[in-house]
């Protein structure tokens, strides 16, 4: 069975909705999701802020690739449109696939450009840290360390404050 972390975020639209329709989306796979905070925008600030979550996901039959073609079977269902010329830029949901463990809770590593894990760049995004600490309080970023710490260096820290979570909303598992 693997097990994965996905990440969730959506600034166009019910982007409450996209968020839920995601987590329906995958089913009996869920585990557990975080809870939800409203970010601003991130390397492209010209746009609304996001709902970001986490979820971790087990499955007897997924590899890191069917964890990849779920992330685009969501964000297609969700309306999804990719700008090339706008790499960061808005969208109805966007789902990254964070990080992923085989069989016996291993982490899966991999440098191929359609998906590379760990995700690249989780390490540095508050957005993504942050909601997967909900979920796995003791977690690690494999090849990166402990979420906790990762929250605390820089330049994660400094973009901490800017999260803000809305305990309104509530993505049910």
């Amino acid at each position: 069975m693997t097990r994965a972390v996905l990440s969730l975020g959506s600034n166009l639209g019910d982007r409450e909705a996209h968020l839920r329709g995601a987590v329906a989306g995958l089913g009996e796979t869920v585990i557990v999701v975080s809870g939800v905070y409203e970010t601003p925008p991130w390397g492209d600030p010209d746009q609304p802020h996001y709902l970001n979550a986490a979820v971790l996901a087990a499955d007897p039959a997924a590899g890191p690739r069917d964890w990849l073609a779920t992330a685009q079977r969501l964000e297609r269902a969700a309306g999804r449109v990719r700008d090339p010329e706008r790499r960061f830029g808005p969208r109805t949901l966007d789902v990254d696939v964070i990080a992923v463990w085989d069989d016996d809770g291993q982490p899966v590593t991999t440098g191929d450009p359609e998906l590379t894990l760990p995700h690249p760049r989780a390490h540095l995004r508050a957005f993504v840290l942050r909601p997967w600490l909900d979920i796995q309080p003791y977690g690690q970023l494999p090849g990166h360390g402990w979420l906790n710490d990762l929250l605390r260096a820089d330049p994660v820290a400094g973009d901490l404050a800017d999260l803000r979570p809305r305990a309104d909303i509530h993505l049910e598992s």
